[in-house]
C-alpha cells in the first residue's frame, strides 16, 4: 500500500519551490521550477533508478529491467504550474509515481522490462503560451524554431530560456525518444466537478481533449474619446469584446459532444481612460474531444471576426500558436485499468479528460492510459486547489499495479 506519511513529506517539500504570494507559482524554467525539478531528480537517485536529461530538460528515471533490451513501461507527468496555483496539478502524478517505485522497492519487485519514470518540462502554456511542450519534444514534435517564436511576457524566447539554463534547443532532435515505450500511464487530479459529483475516487480516462490556441490582434485607431462621435470611431476592444461574446456562443451552441472556448488575455493599447483603444489582443483557447466539432467552432469563429471587423473597420491578424489533435485512448488500456480497480474495489467510472496532458502525446506511439482522483470543488489552475491524500494514496496503488503487471515480458492487453 502507498505510504500516506511519504506522500505528505513529499507535497510539503514541493510547496516550497514557489515564486511566492498566494498558492504556487511555478513557471517553467524559472528558478522555481529548476528547484523542483531538482528534488524530484533526487528523490529518484534515492530509489536506485538511473537518470539522464535530454536537451529540453526532461529527467528520465530508469529502473532497469530483467531483460533490458525489452521496451520500458514508462509513467510520470509534470511539476511546473500556472500563475498562483495549486500544488497537486502534475505534481500528484509525480509524486505518485515516485511511491510507486517505493512500493515496489519495498517489497522487492523485479520489472522483467525496464520502468522509467519521465518528468516532463513545461507541460503548462502559462508561461510560452503552448503546452506539453516536454513530452512534444520527446515525441519529435517540437523543433529549435519553434522555440525562437515561443516568448513569454517579457519577450524571452523559448529557446534563449533553455540556452540560458545550459540546455540545448539546437539538438531537440536528440531528445526524440528511441523507438516506443511499451506502455505509457499518467495519474492526474481531474480538474473538474465529475469524480467528486459521483461519488467516486478514480476516474478511468478515455479520450483526451486537445487546444486551438490563437493569439488575435484588432487593430483599428486610437482617438480622443471625448471629440470623436460613437458612428466614426474604429475601436479595436469593442470588436475584441464582439468576438469573445461570439466564442462564448459558438461553444455552447455544440449539443452533441461539447465544445469549451476561453479568451484568457485581452491587452488593450494604448491604455488610456480618455483613449479610444487603437489596439487590442486576445489569446483564444477552443478545446473539445472531437476534430471536427473543435475544427467547426474554429472555423466559424474566425469567418465572424473577419465580417465583424471588417464591418468596424478595423484589420486583425490571427496568428494560430498550435492546433492539438483530440485523442481516444485505446481500449485496451480502459478496460486494464478498470479491471484494476475491480480487483483493489476501487469505485470508478469512466470519463473523458476535458484538460490536455503529457499522455496525449504518447497516446499516437503506445497504448496510453490515464488514472484521475478528485480534486475538491474541481477546482484546478487556482490557489485552493486541493486533493486528499487518501485518493492520492489510492491512485498511486493502481498506477503501481498497472506499471508492474505491464512490466511483464509475456504481458498481453
Amino acid at each position: 500500500m502507498a505510504s500516506k506519511e511519504r506522500l505528505a513529506k513529499d507535497f510539503a517539500n514541493m510547496e516550497k519551490f514557489s515564486d511566492g504570494g498566494e498558492g504556487i507559482t511555478r513557471l517553467a524554467f524559472t528558478r522555481p521550477d529548476r528547484q523542483a525539478a531538482a528534488y524530484i531528480a533526487g528523490r529518484m537517485k534515492e530509489l536506485g533508478l538511473t537518470l539522464r536529461e535530454d536537451a529540453f530538460g526532461n529527467i528520465i528515471g530508469r529502473r532497469e529491467g530483467l531483460f533490458p533490451g525489452e521496451a520500458p513501461v514508462m509513467f510520470g507527468s509534470h511539476v511546473d504550474s500556472v500563475p498562483s496555483g495549486g500544488n497537486f496539478d502534475g505534481t500528484a502524478g509525480v509524486l505518485a509515481a515516485i511511491e510507486a517505485i517505493e512500493m515496489m522497492n519495498e517489497e522487492g519487485f523485479k520489472n522483467e522490462c525496464p520502468i522509467e519514470l519521465a518528468l516532463f518540462m513545461c507541460e503548462e502554456s502559462s508561461r510560452f503560451g503552448a503546452a506539453t511542450l516536454g513530452s512534444r519534444a520527446m515525441c519529435g514534435l517540437l523543433t529549435a524554431e519553434d522555440t525562437k517564436k515561443l516568448k513569454d511576457r517579457q519577450g524571452v524566447s523559448l529557446y534563449d530560456a533553455l540556452k540560458s539554463l545550459d540546455l540545448d534547443p539546437d539538438g531537440l532532435e536528440s531528445s526524440v525518444y528511441k523507438g516506443n515505450p511499451k506502455a505509457f500511464f499518467e495519474m492526474h487530479i481531474e480538474q473538474g466537478k465529475v469524480l467528486e459529483a459521483e461519488g467516486k475516487p478514480i476516474g478511468i480516462v478515455t479520450g483526451i481533449a486537445a487546444p486551438t490556441r490563437m493569439k488575435i490582434t484588432f487593430e483599428g485607431m486610437a482617438d480622443h474619446s471625448g471629440a470623436t462621435p460613437m458612428g466614426m470611431r474604429r475601436d479595436a476592444l469593442c470588436a475584441a469584446s464582439e468576438a469573445v461574446l461570439e466564442l462564448e456562443r459558438l461553444a455552447s451552441a455544440e449539443t452533441g459532444v461539447p465544445a469549451v472556448g476561453t479568451v484568457g488575455v485581452i491587452s488593450v493599447k494604448p491604455g488610456a481612460i480618455n483613449v479610444i483603444p487603437g489596439t487590442a489582443e486576445i489569446t483564444v483557447d477552443i478545446r473539445s474531444i472531437s476534430k471536427e466539432v473543435k475544427a467547426s467552432v474554429t472555423e466559424s469563429f474566425t469567418a465572424f471576426i473577419k465580417a465583424s471587423s471588417e464591418k468596424r473597420g478595423v484589420k486583425t491578424n490571427i496568428e494560430l500558436i498550435s492546433d492539438e489533435k483530440p485523442v481516444m485512448l485505446p481500449q485496451e488500456t480502459v478496460k486494464y485499468l478498470e479491471k484494476i480497480c475491480a480487483e483493489t474495489g476501487a469505485p470508478h467510472i469512466t470519463m473523458p479528460s476535458g484538460a490536455g496532458h503529457d499522455a496525449m502525446h504518447w497516446a499516437e506511439r503506445t497504448r496510453t492510459g490515464m488514472i484521475f482522483i478528485p480534486c475538491r470543488g474541481g477546482i484546478s489552475h487556482n490557489k485552493d486547489e486541493y486533493a486528499d491524500i487518501d485518493h492520492i494514496a489510492l491512485g498511486a496503488d493502481i498506477l503501481c499495479r498497472a506499471v508492474k503487471g505491464a512490466s511483464a515480458k509475456d504481458f498481453r492487453w
